[in-house]
This record gives C-alpha cells, structure tokens and sequence, in this order.
C-alpha cells in the first residue's frame, strides 16, 4: 500500500476497531456490522488508490460516508464523539483524491446527535438492553427556536456568553482573554481566533465548553445553550446588531441605529501638531487602564485606535474636529465637564499638554499615522522610531530587553549577555550556548540579506534586534506567559516579536543542540523580523510567510512530502471562500501560516522578484504596506490573494 495513504488510512482502521471494543456494550449488532462495512470501504480505496484507481477508490470512499452518517443517525452522541478521527481522515481523504484530479461531491458529515436516538430500521433487530432506571433530572429550558433569518447573536448568543462566561472574560481578563464585544469575541485572545464561522469543529469555543474545561467553577453550559451557541457559529457566526465594536451590554439593549463611524480625515502636512508623535504618546501614557488596555472600559470609551477614539463613548463623541475647547475630551481633561480625567488619582495633564490636544483637534482631528485600527501604543512608538537614529533604538531595546528577561526569570538564574553588529543577545543559557546561537545568526543573516537586502550594522533592523536565548522548553513557555501573556503552541521552539521598537526573537538553544538544529530554530524568525522591520504596518502574514519561504529554499521534498504540503494548502484554502477571511485573521492560524508562506512563495518566484524588490524599496521610503503593495504589484493585496486562490483551485 501507498506510505501516503496507509499513514492517513492506518489510524482510521485502528480507531473503528477501538471503538467496536469501547462501546461494545452500548452497540446493536446492526451497527458492528456498520463498522466492520466501513473498514473493508477504506481498505479497499487505499488497495485502488496505490492502483491508481482513483475513481474506484473515490466511490469506496463515497461508500464509506454513506454508512458513516447513516451510523451516527443511529447511534449515541458518544460514539459520534469516537468517531471524531474517522471524520477527519476521511476528510483529508477527499482532499487527496481531488488533487488527482477527481471530481467529488461535497463531504457532508450528519451532525453530532444530540440524544439516543429513537429506534430505527438499524436497531430494530435488537433487543433494547435493560438498564436500572435513575432518577430524572429536571428537563432543561426549551431551547429558543432560531430566528428566520438565524441564530440571533445579540438576543440569543450574547446572554449566554454574558451568564455563563462574564465574570472570566467579560467583565475580567482572565488567561488575556477579554470578550466585551463581537469584534473582541472574533478576534479571540493571543493564541488565535475562536469562533470559525461556519466551522463549529474547529472553533475553540465550542470545544473548551464540551471538553469541560470551559466555564470554571462549575458554572457549566445546559445543552440547550451550546446547541444555540454551535447553531450560531454554523450558520456563519453572523452579528445583528448596530455596531460590532459596541459591549455586550450595548448589543443586547440598543434598540436604535448609532449615528454612523465618523470620518477619518488624513493629514495634509500643513498642520502644526501630529497625533502621532504628540497627541498619541500622551494618550498612552494618560489613559492606559481605563480607556486603552483595559480589562473593563469607563464610560465605554476604548481608545486603543484611533478610530475608537473617533467613535467615543456612552456620552457621544468626545473629539469635535475643529472645536477643541467644545470637545468633551478636553472639557474632561480641564475638570470643566463632571470629574476630571485622568481618574484614579493621577495627577492631571499639564496646561501646555491639554492646549496641545485643543490644538490638534482645532487644526481638524487629522490622522497621520499608518492606520485609524493600528494601536495607539504601536503607532506611538513608530514615531518615536521615525525620528531616532539606530543607536538610540537599540539602546531602548536593551532596555527592553533587560525588563523583559528580568520578569521571565523567576528563578534569578546567571545572565549571559554578547553584542554583534546585528544583534543583542542574553539569555540565561550558558555563554557556550549563547556564542553558539551568534554565530548561527550573523551566518544565517547572510542568507536573509539575498532576500530583504539593507544597509550594514546595527541600521539593517533599524537597530539590533534581541535574541533571547534559554535552555529550557519550560523557561521558553514562561517567557511566552510573562512577557507576552499568552500561551503558545507545545511543538514551537521559536517565534519573534516586533511592536514598532521592541524586536526580538526567542528560542530554546542548549549546548547539546547541533548547530543545524539552532540554525532551523533561527532562519524563519530572523527572516521574518527582516522584513517586519521594514515598515511599521507590515501585516505579519507577509513578513511570516517570507520566513518560512526563506526556511524552505535549498530544501528538495520527495514526491509524497511534496503531495503532503499540497494536500496541507488545499485543506487550508478550502477553509477560505475569499481573501477577506484571510486578511481580517478568520483563519485558524495553522491555515493562515500554509497560505501565507504559499503566497510568499509566489512573490519571490522569478517572475515577480521584480515587484518584490520594488515593494521592499517603497516600505524603506515610509510608503504604507498597502500602498507600496499596490503600486509595487499593480494590484491590492486582496485581488491578489483572491487572483491566487482561483489558480490553486483550478480556475
């Protein structure tokens, strides 16, 4: 048999074959025999798929689904449940045999059933077994019947996140997840989304909440409840109310339209203050905790961008462009509106501070930064940046640098420190290890250089980067929890990180670790980090998906690791009907990363390293990624990806 498809078909087999042994006791005879009828369709398409019979072997496994759903309409929610692997082989099944060119229908998978079910033509050659009766549980609520239209989001949806999850992630932040809106809730903490639209599999809301995990404390989901919560997201987690940015609360009662999304007016350079470099740094510094950063916002005013900022808060707008004096935000920042803001005890703005912000939003309420959805923080630092020499960053990435490793090193561990034209870098590895991973790096940036060329010394990522260097997975992993707040994935061994200033990459390196190995651990990052510092809104997809094409230059793939990857790109591009998914992150990171390497890989391709070349010329000149993509490409990054997607799938 084909390796390919018996390391696909093989778990398949063995898991039938458990589950016949673990719900014996609970099977008809019908439903063995179902089984066993679905073994033998998947051993025969595997024996007509190493034939090249891919036809035949399509219809095997046609066969295969058929009886597949015809047994989890008869049967218990808990083998549906064993099942689980099946479904997913024969899934990528599907996607094999169409990349040989065979026409399918599309896979269609009956639902998890939600009880045992009635008897049925399977199960009426068996006696039913006799079981001691328990005692009946009260009868939850009935389930609210969907709208015409669908699962409301705000009347149906939101008041079982509200009850059930509140007191964690609505109105507290905890694991750095906070969903006090659709627009939070979607975009899911820093680990990745959790609600896939159309994809309740895959959608780590459901998932948490059936494994038990999710809510804490015993405050568990009825069944009625994620039935409405996994209906929701089949029906394409749509949102119905006014406004997607609005907080829960607003979404349940608003019963009237809100005034629309005020306009965003660009700077015209004639002006005399720039909310980047003045208005914004002051905002941060200010505001942080209540209205930027906050685990719960005052006044339900969010000001981490700008166009939040715009959009004020329960009282209306707070920034009048043209009326600085009228504006409530300077009103409450002079204590001649309510209270005097900052709250809490801060020390109020200075007069000049305050006549500054009166300033910009007289002279318009202009924006000059890269983006009215970039964070304010970023676009602060960005500016910052714009206007410091190399030194003067790397100098504030060591300090950085310093905090950073402090916080992570609980343990008070020996720090081992080393300095190269390029690259700042500690750790609490041993010097060995740290002189190891320098000179990996400096070599390895030579590769990096074919790519993203630049200029020479500390300048090339406009100012040295930082690696972190540390022996243990686990001292990695608490990095991850202390610097960044999150958690990340059990097989990464390195990642980077870039804000606007701060940028660096962090792996796990010991002296027992071939220089290969390191070398592996450290091209994608430095490569990414090369092209992230190119520009302070290069969407991370771009400068990722380059690292990884860059890993993957010199390296020959056998047929079936080749027929692997493709299978892997297929599956992902499956997931996305258009380039608007991909770009507003409604991907599961692991489609985002095949997708974005894949669209990588066709930007460095010989046939367009001209554009390439001219788009990393037009990001070192300041030029927005967006348009510096469109002039570069003569095309938006939408229509491009969209362009890709149709060649992959054949069209």
């Amino acid at each position: 048999m084909n390796r390919s498809w018996f390391r696909l078909f093989a778990p398949a087999l063995l898991g039938i074959l458990g589950i016949v042994q673990v719900v014996a006791a609970e099977t008809t005879v019908e439903q063995k025999r179902a089984f066993t009828s679905i073994q033998k369709h998947v051993v025969d398409a595997g024996n007509l798929y190493n034939q090249q019979k891919f036809e035949d072997a399509a219809s095997a496994i046609a066969a295969a689904t058929d009886q597949l759903n015809e047994l989890i309409e008869s049967s218990a929610p808990e083998i549906y449940d064993a099942l689980q692997p099946t479904i997913g082989r024969i899934s990528k099944a599907y996607t094999m045999l169409e990349l040989e060119g065979v026409s399918l229908p599309p896979l269609i998978i009956s639902p998890r059933p939600t009880s045992a079910p009635a008897e049925t033509s399977m199960a009426k050659t068996t006696k039913p077994i006799s079981r001691p009766k328990r005692p009946e549980k009260p009868k939850p609520e009935p389930t609210p019947m969907p709208q015409a239209n669908g699962v409301s989001f705000t009347s149906a949806v939101v008041p079982i996140l509200v009850g059930r999850c509140g007191q964690c992630h609505v109105t507290g932040n905890k694991g750095g997840f906070q969903m006090t809106s659709y627009e939070s809730l979607m975009k899911g903490p820093a680990e990745g989304v959790v609600v896939f639209p159309g994809d309740v599999i895959a959608s780590r809301l459901v998932e948490t909440i059936e494994s038990g995990d999710m809510p804490r404390g015993g405050n568990k989901v009825p069944p009625n409840e994620l039935m409405l919560l996994k209906t929701w997201i089949a029906q394409g987690a749509k949102f119905d109310g006014p406004d997607p940015s609005v907080s829960f609360s607003g979404a349940v009662t608003a019963a009237a339209a809100v005034p629309d999304a005020p306009m965003v007016r660009r700077a015209t350079g004639n002006e005399t203050v720039s909310f980047a470099s003045d208005i914004a740094p002051l905002l941060v510094e200010n505001c942080n905790g209540c209205h930027i950063d906050a685990m719960q916002t005052r006044g339900g005013l969010r000001m981490d961008t700008f166009a939040q900022l715009l959009r004020g808060g329960d009282s209306g707008a707070v920034v009048e462009p043209g009326k600085g004096a009228a504006s409530l935000l300077v009103r409450k920042l002079r204590g001649s509106e309510g209270d005097r803001m900052p709250a809490g005890g801060r020390p109020a703005l200075a007069d000049d501070s305050i006549e500054l912000i009166s300033k910009w939003i007289d002279e318009g309420a202009t924006l000059d930064g890269a983006s009215e959805n970039q964070p304010l923080a970023v676009m602060s630092q960005l500016a910052w940046a714009s206007q410091a020499t190399a030194s003067q960053v790397s100098e504030r990435r060591k300090q950085l640098a310093g905090d950073h490793l402090a916080l992570a090193n609980a343990a008070k561990a020996p720090i081992e420190e080393l300095q190269t034209d390029h690259f700042q870098v500690l750790g609490t590895s041993s010097a060995g290890t740290l002189k190891l991973v320098t000179e990996q790096a400096e070599e390895l940036l030579k590769q990096t250089r074919t790519l993203v060329p630049g200029p020479d010394g500390e300048s090339y990522y406009r100012g040295r980067a930082t690696i972190f260097v540390l022996p243990k997975r686990y001292d990695y992993s608490e990095f991850a929890k202390m610097v960044e707040q999150r958690g990340i994935p059990a097989e990464w061994q390195s990642h980077w990180q870039y804000d606007g200033i701060d940028a660096y990459v962090a792996l796990v390196a010991t002296e027992r670790d071939e220089p290969e190995a390191i070398a592996s651990r450290l091209l994608t990052p430095i490569t990414a980090l090369a092209v992230a510092t190119r520009s302070g809104d290069v969407p991370r997809w771009f400068a990722e998906g380059l690292g990884v094409a860059m890993s993957a230059r010199g390296r020959t793939l056998d047929r079936e690791a080749r027929r692997e990857l493709e299978a892997q790109i297929y599956e992902s591009t499956a997931a996305m009907k258009e380039a608007k998914q991909f770009l507003e992150g409604k991907l599961t990171p692991e489609q985002a990363d095949r997708i974005g390497a894949a669209l990588a890989t066709t930007m460095i391709d010989r046939t367009r390293r001209r554009q390439f070349d001219g788009l990393l010329r037009e990001l070192d000149s300041g030029t927005p990624f967006a348009t510096a993509f469109t002039k570069s490409f003569g095309v938006n990054e939408s229509d491009y990806i969209n362009a890709w997607l149709r060649m992959v799938r054949g069209g």
